[in-house]
């Protein structure tokens, strides 16, 4: 086992620790070679040690960074372009008046003074212009250049427009059929679906109420409050709430929920909520006085005739003004006639109105009386916006001419709609989407649709 150098007394002190190439120097020793590149060691460059240049003989090694910049610059062809701050001119050094080779540059300002000790030889050849110049702008210059694209307001430039996917007749089973890769797109029937879902579903600032009246029950005025409260809850984001301010027994929430499962609950009424009110500061307490029929929160009609008259306009507007801070969207069924107590602070507080109506000549007529004395006691702009409903409720006798009454309503309101007869809504028992007519949902989502376009 060799003897480590560091315990060999023998060995030189530049040896000490490396037996491996002491071995190889021994090796180039007996063989009388003085070349190292088979040892695979690069010959020692001696920073002193001067470089041959074939273009300019002997090259100083420059001291500093500042020396090798200006030296390469003079040695570069001049090229056109703007003027470089001059520095005064000074006088020449010889080379032995350059800095020692392994001298460092300890601060800005010596490097500085270094760059001014050295003067650029001048050149007998004049600059040469470039052989190539870059004529046309670069990627980056054109990217610089053109405005950036705004990711926010228009989404379509990075993003392909998608049709909407075609539901039901030959356009949805041609896409069923192709697992979508032939999209004729929505039909005509379709794309007017979805502009009335887009019209009811409108995001709205603030809290509105649509007041749903007539002179004459039993002509839809329950049954259009419940359906086109159903589908408000349907398309919208946030859920409505419907008020039974009918002074005479109202039954709208018999109607949403069913007689029967209405009496299985806490029949709490809106007396209940009146004597209640200064406790109820969240919509969690608020809750307590509701009944849900789905996403559609309502609060029941006082069902004891000696007090269902009881309720006044002062009470009608205290129960707004709580609703009006849970709820964009409120219906009012304010039952028989427009002289009863609520009816005053009922109108005060509504947006627009629903006028109920029947295909009856007496039907058409209390329609048209209604819309006179509300223009004639201070709420024109609530007659003339007006929606006036006409239900089809008992599949009148084709004596009765329907177009000559709804000629006879339609220029003195807004918008009329006829719903058409349904047993769903004719029965005057539970009224539910899921088992109307077509036509007759399509006729809610109409009226809905109207009124939201009401709120302004």
């Amino acid at each position: 086992m060799p003897t480590p150098a560091d315990q060999n007394a023998g060995a030189p002190a530049e040896d000490a620790g490396q037996p491996q190439l002491r071995r190889r120097r021994d090796i180039r020793r007996a063989d009388g070679s003085v070349e190292d590149a088979w040892t695979g060691t690069m010959p020692a460059v001696t920073p002193n040690t001067p470089r041959k240049n074939d273009a300019s003989g002997l090259v100083t090694r420059r001291s500093s960074w500042a020396e090798a910049a200006a030296a390469a610059d003079a040695a570069k062809p001049a090229v056109p372009g703007p003027a470089a701050p001059t520095r005064p001119p000074v006088s020449a050094k010889s080379d032995d008046q350059l800095e020692a080779p392994n001298s460092v540059v300890p601060n800005a300002a010596t490097a500085d003074q270094s760059f001014q000790d050295i003067s650029v030889p001048p050149s007998d050849v004049a600059p040469e212009t470039p052989s190539f110049r870059r004529s046309r702008p670069t990627v980056a210059d054109a990217i610089a250049d053109s405005p950036a694209p705004d990711f926010i307001s228009s989404p379509g430039l990075f993003v392909k427009e998608q049709k909407p996917r075609p539901v039901g007749g030959f356009r949805g089973a041609v896409y069923k059929l192709t697992g979508g890769a032939w999209n004729m797109g929505p039909g005509p029937k379709q794309r007017q679906e979805d502009e009335l879902a887009r019209r009811i579903s409108r995001q709205l600032q603030g809290s509105y109420n649509t007041a749903i009246l007539s002179l004459k029950g039993g002509i839809g005025k329950t049954s259009t409050t419940v359906g086109v409260g159903l589908t408000l809850a349907e398309f919208r984001g946030d859920a409505p709430c419907a008020i039974d301010a009918n002074p005479d027994s109202g039954d709208l929430v018999e109607r949403a929920l069913g007689e029967g499962i209405y009496q299985q609950a806490s029949p709490r009424t809106i007396t209940d909520l009146l004597e209640n009110i200064e406790t109820v500061d969240s919509l969690t307490a608020l809750a307590r006085y509701m009944h849900h029929a789905g996403r559609l929160h309502l609060i029941a009609g006082e069902q004891d005739p000696e007090v269902s008259d009881s309720l006044t306009a002062e009470e009608y507007l205290r129960i707004r003004k709580l609703i009006s801070g849970y709820y964009s969207v409120a219906l009012t069924d304010c039952g028989t006639g427009v002289t009863h107590n609520a009816m005053s602070g009922i109108l005060q507080s509504a947006d627009n109105l629903v006028i109920a109506a029947g295909y009856a000549v007496s039907g058409a007529k209390r329609a048209r009386s209604t819309l006179q004395w509300l223009a004639g006691h201070g709420y024109e702009d609530l007659a003339r916006n007006a929606i006036v409903v006409i239900t089809d409720k008992d599949e009148v006798s084709s004596r009765v001419d329907k177009d000559a009454i709804e000629e006879h309503l339609s220029g003195i309101c807004r918008q009329l709609i006829a719903v058409p007869h349904d047993r769903g809504v004719a029965d005057g028992d539970l009224v539910t989407l899921d088992v109307l007519k077509p036509e007759t949902r399509r006729a809610y989502k109409e009226i809905a649709a109207a009124i939201v376009d009401g709120y302004r």
